[in-house]
């Protein structure tokens, strides 16, 4: 008999995190220690699952990421999904399952999904093919718009262009392939963003846990892990120290009494139990969500200067620790 996967197996009920990025479990591993809960981290890049296997006792949350492929781990995503399949078939407890998977890596059908949970979004056209990608920039017919990858991840590969014949230039000197994964890519209108600000609303246990607002005037790459900043640890002259503005602030007074509560159905509706969502609103104060991430990161510095208390990774270690008495207790 075959062993059910070649991942480690702990011999108590522990939490089982399926992620691709050391880096980015660092804070929920110190989370986990904190609170002394039990957990096993599946580093999924490579690796087996037996079909006639039982997986072991515990609940498995879910961290693939949509942007794996750029850390060298090319089929991670695809991997899990199997993965997760497995799971599903043995009725695992899983947080953030095959769906939220799904639309981690489809932002055309985060679109859609969005849509018919009546949140705005930016109007787009899916392409495949360089000849499709200039035809839907026409058919778009507003200017600037955005080119970006169906399947993406930390903002990677987004594009603004201000006419469809900057987007023919740049196409025609781009590498091939070189768009999007999957081949989909997604032509969509440009929302600029008020005074440069996107924000990005935070739900943990399905719930809205906090907004952050995210400085984008510098681009889209707009990753909040820690490791994923440079400029803002950069010292900063002392007679710009007071102008400089933070990239990440946690907004301790964000509220929409609209678009939270719509957004809170939809990922209860699509079995997602941690993501974030980020939207940018325009100069007519109109909120256009533009990305979900169902693999989402915490700016711990920016929950330290905000001084509410609020630690989410501490909060997402809780919310699993509480689960894994659930399932412990009714074993």
């Amino acid at each position: 008999m075959p062993d059910s996967t070649s991942f480690p197996v702990s011999e108590k009920p522990s939490v089982y995190v399926i992620h691709e990025n050391d880096e980015w479990m660092a804070p929920l591993r110190a989370a986990f220690h904190e609170l002394d809960i039990s957990f096993v981290e599946w580093f999924i890049d490579e690796g087996t699952i037996s079909l006639t296997g039982t997986p072991p006792d515990g609940l498995f949350f879910n961290r693939m990421s949509a942007s794996s492929h750029t850390r060298s781990h090319r089929y991670a995503a695809e991997f899990t999904e199997t993965l997760l399949a497995w799971l599903e078939s043995h009725g695992c407890r899983i947080v953030n399952g095959k769906r939220a998977l799904q639309l981690e890596v489809r932002k055309f059908e985060q679109y859609l999904g969005l849509r018919k949970a009546g949140v705005l979004v930016p109007e787009t056209i899916a392409a495949s093919g360089e000849a499709s990608i200039l035809k839907a920039a026409n058919s778009l017919g507003k200017t600037p718009f955005i080119v970006k990858p169906n399947r993406g991840g930390k903002g990677l590969g987004v594009q603004l262009f201000h006419s469809v014949d900057e987007l023919d230039r740049w196409l025609s000197n781009l590498p091939k392939p070189s768009l999007s994964l999957d081949g989909i890519t997604l032509v969509q209108e440009y929302i600029k963003p008020a005074n440069s600000i996107i924000t990005r609303l935070e739900f943990i246990n399905g719930t809205f846990y906090y907004a952050v607002q995210v400085d984008a005037s510098e681009g889209f790459e707009l990753c909040p892990a820690d490791t994923c900043e440079t400029d803002d640890s950069l010292p900063v002259p002392e007679e710009q120290a007071s102008t400089k503005r933070k990239k990440f602030t946690v907004s301790d007074t964000f509220n929409d009494s609209v678009l939270i509560p719509k957004l809170e159905v939809f990922f209860r509706n699509n079995m997602i139990e941690i993501a974030s969502a980020e939207f940018t609103e325009d100069a007519d104060g109109n909120r256009y969500v533009y990305d979900l991430n169902m693999n989402t990161n915490y700016n711990q510095r920016a929950e330290r200067e905000a001084g509410n208390g609020k630690r989410a990774m501490l909060h997402v270690a809780s919310f699993l620790g509480d689960l894994l008495k659930d399932h412990t207790n009714t074993r």
